[in-house]
């Protein structure tokens, strides 16, 4: 008989999880081993490793895991930290005189689709050890099976996503893609494999004070998004099943930047996206869920509605697996090469930490520091801001710093989100499309401008300040800003850079870099 190691990588949860739904049903399995491996460098902290909010919404989702396996299929999860080979090797020597197969699901993204290649020639050392991978349950369409499809061309826009659904997708009855259903939580009268493994086991209480010790500041912070499974479960089903009506409304230019009218920490969207990208969230069981309250009435189409969104998060999918370069702004086919200024560390740690005299991108900038998420919109100003708007500073430093924070960072979508953002990319909004950081009531941004509560609640130092000067406030009255109890330039920071003069020269240098 064979041990399972069930290797957990892109879907931290029980319900469709292919490689977990084999390993309890196949005859030849025995008993299984759930592990998890952390990169080492997802570990060193500031500066090279994963943020604060991501580490910890990470652990949370591996403790929920430990949990519901616990509970549901009497399995523990193992948690190891180090290259994956060597953990590998190590659990394969524990298990010697075991036939081991290590099932995990394949994936697109690079750095992992040439480990499973490795692992391929690995196995094939001995009878004793095999691999068996699964198409990626993170995609709604098999990403490899699509863009080795002869008639594959690489998308660019809603238009061609909806020729490669057809292509590679039926319509089922109800004239909805049929992406296919969800597997349910698997029954298993499986045996829990009881190795010791002691020594080279990372408990997840010590991984939580691993985590405390990277960032000592931050242990007094309460985390806003809570990571796992149970927490995605029930935040679908406050946010999609049982609001149809916003579901069938839903139009995503039209959310609101600043969140929540009743509190500035919740999205106007969602909110669902980080458990989508850790994978504690199915996309198949969204896609359900929005496609439910679809056939109750009208509803809007992609690529504005739910659905729409969820077919753009496919194409970066499918670019990112075929653009040489993708992460790159040199030899990436997806990328026109700017000559941005050299690397500006006192601009980029100004817009990194929100002290950038401009309140609406220091607002979302800490909010992303707090909570590791912002809204579309926001992403669309700061980092306008930074590259072709106003710093003129590479897209890849923000890239970077959005890998680190982001709880919803995903190799794929942030790469491809910045390369749209930054007015490089073939499928980009205009480059001369600058979002003003200083928004009114007007502005595509969609800000709430009247209480402006956004503002005062992520710029505290502006509490006090009249709307009428709270997004521009160094133009406020020297009384104005003495009655407010901020002064601009001491207790919040003058604008980095003249907004306007800025804007001018950079339009005037991304024109010469297209016709370059």
């Amino acid at each position: 008989m064979t041990v399972a190691v069930l290797w957990f990588r892109k879907s931290l949860r029980l319900h469709d999880n292919g490689a977990l739904t084999w390993a309890c049903s196949s005859d030849e399995v025995d008993s299984i081993l759930p592990i998890f491996i952390f990169d080492e460098e997802e570990l060193r902290g500031e500066g090279g490793g994963l943020g604060f909010n991501r580490l910890n919404f990470i652990s949370q989702s591996l403790r929920d895991l430990d949990n519901r396996l616990s509970d549901n299929l009497g399995l523990r999860l193992r948690i190891f930290s180090g290259n994956y080979l060597e953990v590998l090797g190590n659990i394969r020597q524990h298990l010697e005189g075991e036939k081991i197969c290590l099932a995990y699901e394949y994936c697109s993204e690079p750095r992992l689709r040439n480990s499973e290649v490795t692992l391929e020639d690995w196995s094939r050392i001995s009878d004793d050890f095999r691999t068996k991978s699964f198409p990626a349950r993170h995609t709604l369409l098999d990403i490899e099976e699509v863009v080795g499809s002869k008639e594959f061309k690489k998308p660019k826009s809603m238009k061609d996503m909806e020729i490669i659904f057809r292509r590679h997708l039926d319509v089922n009855s109800l004239g909805f893609y049929d992406v296919g259903d969800p597997l349910p939580v698997p029954n298993s009268s499986k045996s829990m494999n009881t190795v010791n493994l002691s020594g080279s086991v990372m408990e997840i209480s010590d991984l939580e004070s691993s985590i405390m010790r990277i960032y000592p500041g931050r242990e007094d912070d309460v985390q806003y998004f809570t990571g796992g499974e149970t927490e995605a479960l029930e935040r679908l089903r406050e946010k999609v099943t049982d609001r149809v009506q916003f579901v069938n409304d839903f139009r995503k230019p039209k959310t609101v930047s600043t969140n929540s009218k009743d509190d500035p920490r919740e999205p106007s969207t969602t909110g669902l996206s980080p458990y989508l990208s850790s994978g504690c969230l199915s996309a198949r069981m969204l896609w359900r869920e929005c496609e439910k309250s679809y056939l109750t009435g009208s509803h809007t189409k992609p690529p504005e509605s739910l659905h729409g969104q969820m077919m753009f998060r496919e194409m970066f999918y499918l670019l990112s697996r075929t653009v040489e370069n993708w992460d790159s702004d040199v030899g990436n086919e997806s990328c026109i090469e700017v000559e941005w200024d050299e690397f500006d560390r006192e601009k980029i740690t100004a817009w990194e930490t929100g002290n950038t005299g401009y309140p609406y991108i220091d607002a979302m900038m800490r909010q992303l520091d707090k909570t590791g998420w912002m809204h579309h919109l926001g992403r669309h100003a700061v980092s306008c801001f930074l590259t072709r708007g106003q710093l003129w500073q590479n897209w890849t430093h923000g890239r970077d710093v959005f890998e680190r924070k982001l709880l919803d960072s995903d190799w794929a979508l942030n790469n491809g989100n910045w390369l749209w953002l930054a007015g490089v990319a073939p499928f980009s909004m205009p480059y001369y499309r600058i979002y003003n950081p200083c928004p009114d009531s007007k502005s595509s941004l969609n800000v709430e401008t009247v209480n402006a509560d956004f503002i005062r609640y992520w710029v505290p130092e502006l509490r006090s300040f009249p709307s009428k000067y709270i997004f521009e406030p160094h133009l406020a009255p020297a009384s104005v800003q003495r009655t407010s109890n901020c002064i601009i330039g001491e207790d919040y920071p003058l604008p980095i850079v003249d907004r306007k003069l800025s804007r001018k020269e950079n339009l005037i240098r991304f024109k010469s870099s297209i016709q370059t």
